[in-house]
């Protein structure tokens, strides 16, 4: 299990408790921080989900492409918010690339 999965659970469960103490206060605000911890957690959690995933496949893969592909995960755990981006912005190039004709 990696740091994110762990991490993304504390946080959603810290934002379910801010969730229902601001709903029996009646404070929305803090209801609204508790939501978004939720969905905060979610997503870390799924993120170190497919870090895991990923794990899986590194130790299928042939050796001469094991190094590499341990190094980018390794970047991928240090840098999740900028992997994300790097990912991001590369399919939308790529889905742009596949319109033009």
């Amino acid at each position: 299990m990696t740091d994110q999965r762990i991490e993304g659970v504390a946080t959603e469960l810290q934002g379910k408790t801010q969730n229902g103490l601001g709903r029996l206060t009646g404070d929305s605000k803090l209801q609204v921080e508790g939501k978004l911890n939720e969905v905060k957690g979610k997503a870390l959690d799924a993120y170190g989900r497919v870090i895991d995933g990923l794990d899986g496949m590194v130790e299928k893969a042939p050796a001469d492409l094991r190094d590499p592909a341990r190094k980018g995960l390794d970047f991928a755990r240090r840098k999740p918010l900028l992997t994300t981006g790097i990912l991001a912005g590369a399919a939308v190039l790529l889905s742009s690339l596949g319109r033009r004709r």
